[in-house]
């Protein structure tokens, strides 16, 4: 895999700390600015609604904008975020510095995963974009365990300035690594970008991301009380379980980019399958341990084993505007995540105990299921591949 793949995954691991490394941290940063634990988790609700609104508007503002320089651009959006975040007097400025940060997410893997796909042979697209999705893998595996250590020894504001490092890093390696790549838009400007959109495929394929992230998205979020309240855990050793799940979206995210470039929708389709049987019986062996870690880390590797079919798919099918569309499929998994989190919070708020949200998100994969079966029996619906440039462009792009 070319070397530029390396430094978009290094970009994406940036992200991915600066995402979900608040989680480990909420306690801390919560004192520090003198809120409740609730008020505290808006850090994390308002990033997340940052990525979806950051995962269309930027992508729309950046069209005419060549790849690389955009990528650039949405990195010192990044650097900015954090070092305002590891800056920040109070909880105002705090979520400044997380919404500044969370806007350049959607676009980045948006517009990241489209060039990957354009810098590998043809057939190789969805393997160079799990490659690029390993960074965000990655900051689940290492990087928020350590960065979470780093913040209760050194203080939280000492992870925030290791993340504003690692994009500084991670922008050098774009700059020296990444071909310039233009993004070529029809003479409608804007409005032909959003015409990508008339697809039925790509609304499909966005429901499907919706729906088949947000069911693991829903189990995963109430996790830490399944393990605890119903698989006997211990809360000490829970990191450490999550540490295994992080494993498993590692491993499931490059084997599931290899297994769509052979055959996307049925590769989908079998994923969205197994991973509503996973969560089933995840809620129904939950109370015997060593079956709820090996359907942790099934659960893990499953969920994040669709993400780079479903990202490639929207592009396949968004021939017209694939980055625009990419962007969008990024603020659609957030939109999944919160969509499962509220769903899975209505089964313990209705006391049907704390296996409810794996039944709710198999229920919301299960619908995920249907739709993508629906997607794929539609002419054409199981074959699309980022396509929107020859393959002949496409080696010479890979070579400069």
């Amino acid at each position: 895999m070319p070397l530029a793949l390396y430094a978009l995954a290094l970009g994406g691991f940036g992200i991915g700390l600066t995402e979900f490394v608040i989680m480990g941290l909420l306690p801390e940063v919560g004192a520090d600015f003198g809120v409740t634990p609730a008020v505290a988790g808006y850090l994390i609700s308002g990033y997340a609604l940052a990525v979806a609104v950051g995962g269309v508007g930027l992508t729309a503002l950046l069209h005419r904008v060549d790849r690389k320089r955009a990528l650039l651009l949405l990195m010192v959006l990044f650097i900015a975020g954090n070092a305002v975040s590891a800056l920040a007097a109070d909880y105002g400025v705090m979520m400044l510095g997380r919404v500044i940060a969370a806007l350049c997410h959607g676009a980045f893997f948006g517009i990241g995963a489209v060039l990957a796909s354009r810098i590998v042979p043809p057939g190789r697209g969805a393997a160079a974009i799990s490659v690029m999705f390993a960074g965000l893998t990655t900051a689940n595996v290492l990087g928020v365990p350590f960065g979470t250590f780093l913040g209760q020894a050194a203080g939280w504001r000492a992870t925030f300035w290791a993340i504003t490092a690692i994009g500084v890093v991670a922008f050098v390696g774009i700059l020296a690594l990444v071909p310039a790549v233009r993004e070529e838009s029809g003479p409608g400007g804007l409005r032909s970008e959003f015409s990508a959109f008339r697809s039925l495929q790509v609304w499909l394929s966005l429901a499907v991301t919706v729906l088949g992230f947000g069911g693991m998205f829903g189990g995963f979020t109430y996790i830490a009380f399944t393990l605890t309240e119903v698989s006997g855990f211990s809360s000490g050793a829970v990191p450490w379980l999550l540490v295994l799940f992080g494993a498993g979206l590692f491993a499931g995210n490059l084997l599931g980019g290899r297994a769509a470039d052979r055959d996307p929708g049925r590769t989908l389709v079998g994923l969205l399958a197994a991973l509503t049987a996973v969560l089933a019986v995840f809620a129904l062996v939950a109370h015997v341990p060593w079956a709820a870690v090996a359907a942790l880390l099934l659960m893990g590797a499953l969920g994040f084993a669709t993400v780079p079919g479903l990202q490639s798919r929207v592009m396949g099918f968004a021939s017209a505007a694939p980055t625009l569309a990419s962007g969008a499929n990024i603020a659609a998994f957030n939109v999944g995540n919160a969509l499962g989190a509220w769903a899975g919070g209505l089964g313990l708020a209705a006391g049907f105990g704390y296996t409810s949200p794996l039944w709710t998100g198999a229920l919301i994969t299960l619908a995920g299921l249907a739709a993508m079966v629906a997607a794929t029996r539609l002419p054409g619906g199981e074959h699309a591949r980022p396509s929107a440039e020859s393959d002949t462009e496409r080696h010479r792009e890979g070579a400069r």
